[in-house]
C-alpha cells in the first residue's frame, strides 16, 4: 500500500476515533506532512504509531496522533498566524502547525535539551526547517517574538502560566490540557467584560479575564515541569546545588566571607 493510501485510511480512522470530520486546514496538514522522521524517535517511548509533541517542560516525548489532533483542531491557527508551541518534543504537531501557519510563523520551546536537539533534527528532514526551536523553561514562554496569535501548550495544567497568557494577542487563544491526572483540552481566549467584572462565570475554570470557548479530550499529558525537573537533572534541589557548588570550586559563593579572600593566594 502506498503511502497516500495510509494516510487516507489513518485519517479515516482518525475521524472515527474523535466522532467527527476533521476540519480543512487539519486535514491538509495530516496529507502532507510526512511522518517518517519523526516516528523513529517517537518509537523510542514505546509507541510507534504516536508520533506528537512533548510535555511543556518535556513529559512524554510522544503523544497520541488522536491527542495531537484533538489540540490542533481546537487551536484553530490559520495560514499567518504567530503560533508558539510550548513542548517541542519530537517536532510533529510543530510540523503540523507550520504547514497551517507557515514555518516562520510557528516557534517552539521546550526545557529538554536533546528534545530540541531532536525537534530541530526532525523539522529539518521534513523540510520545516525555519521553524525556530528553542531551549527555554515553556512558563517563561518565548517573549522576543510576542504576542502570539495561538498558544499550544503540550503538558497538563491547571491553568496557563501568567507569562503565556501576557504574551497572547488580543483576540488570540491558547489550548491547553486543563488538569492534572486525566485532562480536558481547553481552549481559552481573552475576555475583557470577564477582566473588567472580576473574573470569568463561575462555572468556567479559565483563568482570570479569560474564558473556555471549546473543550474536549479526555487526555493524559505529563504535567509542564521547571528547570531542574527535566530528564537526565537531579530532581532533588539540596543534592543539586552540592554538586554544582562542588563544580564551581573556589568560585562557588557562600557568603560574605568571600569578600575576604586573597585570591593571589588561592589561585
Amino acid at each position: 500500500m502506498d503511502e497516500a493510501s495510509l494516510r487516507a485510511d489513518m485519517i479515516e480512522g482518525l475521524e472515527h476515533q474523535i466522532g467527527e470530520t476533521l476540519d480543512e486546514p487539519v486535514l491538509a496538514a495530516l496529507q502532507r506532512v510526512s511522518r517518517d522522521p519523526f516516528v523513529d524517535d517517537a518509537s523510542t517511548t514505546g509507541d510507534e504509531t504516536s508520533p506528537g509533541g512533548g510535555g511543556g517542560g518535556n513529559g512524554d516525548r510522544s503523544l497520541e496522533l488522536s491527542t495531537v489532533v484533538r489540540l490542533i483542531s481546537a487551536l484553530d491557527a490559520a495560514e499567518g498566524d504567530e503560533v508558539l508551541v510550548v513542548g517541542a518534543g519530537v517536532g510533529y504537531s510543530v510540523a503540523l502547525l507550520a504547514e497551517i501557519a507557515g514555518a516562520k510563523r510557528v516557534h517552539a520551546v521546550d526545557i529538554d535539551r536533546e528534545a530540541v536537539a531532536i525537534a530541530r533534527s526532525n523539522l529539518s528532514t521534513a523540510g520545516y526547517g525555519a521553524v525556530l526551536v528553542d531551549r527555554r523553561d515553556g512558563a517563561n514562554g518565548l517573549p522576543e517574538y510576542a504576542p502570539y496569535d495561538r498558544i499550544l501548550l503540550e503538558a497538563g495544567v491547571v491553568e496557563p502560566p501568567r507569562a503565556l497568557r501576557d504574551q497572547l494577542a488580543e483576540r488570540g487563544r491558547i489550548v491547553y490540557p486543563r488538569g492534572t491526572a486525566v485532562q480536558t483540552i481547553a481552549a481559552i481566549e481573552p475576555d475583557p467584560e470577564g477582566a473588567a467584572s472580576g473574573g470569568t462565570a463561575d462555572d468556567d475554570d479559565a483563568p482570570k479575564g479569560f474564558r473556555t470557548v471549546e473543550t474536549g479530550g479526555p487526555a493524559r499529558l505529563q504535567p509542564m515541569l521547571v528547570d531542574g525537573e527535566q530528564r537526565g537533572v537531579e530532581r532533588n534541589r539540596t543534592r543539586r546545588e552540592d554538586a554544582e557548588r562542588a563544580e564551581q570550586g573556589h568560585f562557588a559563593r557562600h557568603g560574605w566571607e568571600q569578600d575576604w579572600i586573597d585570591w593571589d593566594d588561592r589561585l
